[in-house]
């Protein structure tokens, strides 16, 4: 049935559109089909390279840095750790002297004083061998060596204890992240998961225990951050090993304060109620 009939006076062809939504079909058909085949990138194809003047040697080399305008933010872990779709951004922030070892975390970088320059000449710089050429994309086992150079550093410039605990908490993050890309089924792993665990474990207690200086030592903003999102954390943390009472503690404030988002809010009430849980458990 044509149902353009009556319009071959205007002088139009309408044959063949009987199915009024055929092309449609067809097209959503199609968009089905390139969505099945869309490649997934790759890691090289969201990073860039910028220049960057070493703080300490005073020479220029190239550092890996995220395309933020590419990356897809996922939901973060439950304790904050930041989640991206294709790639692990905590692997590229870090940026390393190849000249001089000088290493610390992105927003530290160029922030050093007169003394802390000397010391790192003296204790890395006079020391420092360099690797060679860096690979295109880093694994985790490159990205976690750069993360305990930036902690060395830290050490031996005798850094804050936020910017200590901050570094451990990442490396803690990353060795979780290498945990997820094993293969649990695959027997020839358990050592490496075993000893990744262990690591993962004792970066986070030094993170934990970091933290708790830094809070009653420093001023916020820490690390970027402002009160509640540190409460917050540690208030993950201490209920991670156990240390309920800080928890507790770190909570209350979140829940009292105006400054805390109704998001934040919702994570500590959340976090408020499994910790009754697990203590009404252990006490059963």
């Amino acid at each position: 049935m044509n149902l353009f009939k009556g319009l071959e006076k205007f002088g139009l062809k309408t044959e063949g559109t009987e199915n009024l939504f055929e092309e449609e079909k067809r097209t959503s058909a199609s968009t089905e089909q390139g969505e099945a085949k869309e490649e997934i990138p790759s890691e090289e194809s969201f990073l860039l390279e910028k220049s960057v003047r070493c703080t300490v040697c005073d020479k220029v080399f190239k550092t890996k840095m995220i395309k933020n305008g590419r990356v897809k933010r996922l939901e973060p872990d439950f304790d904050l750790r930041p989640r991206f779709m294709y790639i692990d951004t905590l692997k590229y922030d870090v940026a390393s002297c190849p000249n001089c070892g000088y290493t610390a975390m992105n927003r530290y970088f160029e922030h050093l004083s007169s003394v802390q320059i000397k010391l790192i000449k003296e204790k890395i710089c006079a020391n420092f061998k360099p690797t060679g050429e860096e690979p295109a994309v880093y694994d985790y086992d490159t990205a976690i060596n750069r993360y305990k150079l930036a902690l060395f550093n830290t050490l031996v410039k005798k850094g804050k204890a936020s910017e200590k605990a901050y570094t451990c908490l990442k490396i803690s993050w990353l060795y979780r992240g290498k945990l997820e890309g094993m293969d649990e089924k695959d027997a020839s792993l358990e050592q490496e998961r075993r000893e990744c665990l262990e690591q993962q474990e004792a970066f986070y207690n030094q993170a934990y225990e970091g933290f708790l200086k830094a809070v009653s030592t420093e001023m916020f903003p820490m690390c970027g951050m402002d009160q509640t999102t540190v409460d917050y954390l540690l208030a993950v943390m201490s209920k991670h090993f156990k240390r309920y009472d800080t928890a507790s503690k770190c909570i209350s404030r979140i829940l009292s304060t105006s400054s805390a988002s109704k998001k934040m809010k919702d994570r500590a009430f959340d976090l408020k109620e499994e910790i009754i849980r697990e203590i009404k458990t252990s006490k059963a």
